[in-house]
């Protein structure tokens, strides 16, 4: 059965798309979970930073499930519909106020590609394999999306891959920025729990204002709110883990954040 599956592992978050006869492709309900998965997570305490992953070795996200588009994809409304409920779970990632991390294995085409470039950090597998097809399906992008594309590709390589619909690797994905880091099968999970476990050690309220100003930033200047980044900025200075950090510091310590 077509799901998201939602779990923590200690101080980590796990959100598994699961489709695998599918290669996990995402139904439209699909879609509509994961903004409430994210707002889980992100309402734990516990919880540290999210990882979203595939299901399987075989794929990230293959893309949108094509078996729907006629009875949910066709005619302006019903397009309109299953539109926003994608651009939600694309928005979901960013509204997130700790990291989110996208786990890539296998493939990951399509809105699995535009979830990816949503997430804050994408680490890949050495086979994984990218591709926006849009040009081989004949549907139109919409603008918010590209411009999520650019900011995260760039121009160069956003002309390139919605141009040519072809399929690159892990290596090329890192060249152009896409992927933070890759790594071989037999490393990547090690890899991946290794740079988890460091970030769930840090201070979350560093994290979530960091987060909050780079979200500020890549915004139109007449868009940002900088105020409620400086809010935050502020809220980790008049904190206890402020003082803790410190005191760790000087005691020749590790630290031991609360998020307070």
């Amino acid at each position: 059965m077509p799901e998201i599956i939602v779990r923590r592992d200690g101080p980590i978050g796990r959100i598994i798309i699961s489709n695998p006869a599918k290669y996990n492709a995402m139904s439209n309900a699909m879609w509509a979970a994961l903004p409430p998965a994210l707002e889980q997570h992100d309402a734990d305490p516990e919880v540290r930073l999210v990882v979203i992953e595939g299901e399987g070795d075989k794929a990230f996200v293959s893309g949108a499930d094509i078996s729907q588009f006629e009875t949910e994809r066709t005619g302006a409304g019903r397009q309109d519909k299953y539109g926003d409920s994608v651009e939600a779970a694309y928005v979901a990632p960013t509204r997130c106020s700790k990291p989110v991390v996208a786990k890539i294995r296998g493939i990951c085409f399509g809105g699995g590609l535009g979830l990816a470039a949503a997430c804050d950090i994408r680490f890949a597998r050495a086979d994984a394999r990218f591709r926006m097809p849009a040009g081989r399906l004949g549907l139109g992008y919409n603008a918010i999306g590209v411009r999520r594309f650019l900011q995260v590709f760039g121009v160069q390589n956003t002309m390139d891959i919605f141009f040519s619909a072809r399929i690159f690797g892990a290596e090329e994905a890192a060249r152009m920025g896409f992927v933070s880091k890759v790594a071989a099968a037999e490393d990547f999970e090690k890899m991946v729990d290794d740079w988890c476990a460091t970030v769930a050690e840090n201070a979350p309220l560093t994290l979530r204002a960091l987060k909050k100003t780079v979200n500020q930033l890549v915004r139109d200047p007449g868009d940002r709110d900088m105020a409620s980044a400086e809010a935050a900025i502020q809220a980790c200075f008049d904190s206890d883990d402020y003082r803790e950090g410190a005191r760790a510091f000087m005691e020749k310590r590790p630290p031991v954040f609360k998020g307070a």
